[in-house]
């Protein structure tokens, strides 16, 4: 039996969705492959599933976002993701409105009654 998440880890799943694109997109803006990125999120505090990373870069390359391509370099031949031209303006349009937002909700936050 897989025990449900609690309300509040229901929450936390809530807010780390919403943050996960830029978080991806952070860390493409050199190629990377997937387990390389996975490693590369989670020893920066934002650990991913593989679960919710494949399905990501492939909704994010099928809009545009991210090109890959084949590598075998020294092992078995691995995808290698890096953001696109549209993912470039994208990654810097998301970091923008990030920061906008992160200031909004640091004064909520704060903000005495």
């Amino acid at each position: 039996m897989v025990d449900s998440p609690t309300p509040l880890g229901r929450l936390e799943q809530d807010l780390r969705k919403g943050v996960l694109v830029l978080a991806v997109l952070s860390q493409l803006r050199t190629p990377q492959y997937g387990y390389s990125l996975r490693q590369a999120l989670a020893q920066r505090g934002m650990p991913i599933e593989e679960g919710t990373l494949y399905p990501l870069l492939r909704r994010l390359e099928g809009q545009g976002l991210l090109a890959s391509q084949w590598q075998a370099d020294d092992g078995p031949p691995r995808r290698y993701y890096e953001l696109s031209a549209l993912g470039t303006g994208a990654y810097t349009d998301l970091t923008s409105a990030w920061g906008s937002l992160a200031s909004v909700i640091n004064r909520l936050l704060t903000e005495e009654d």
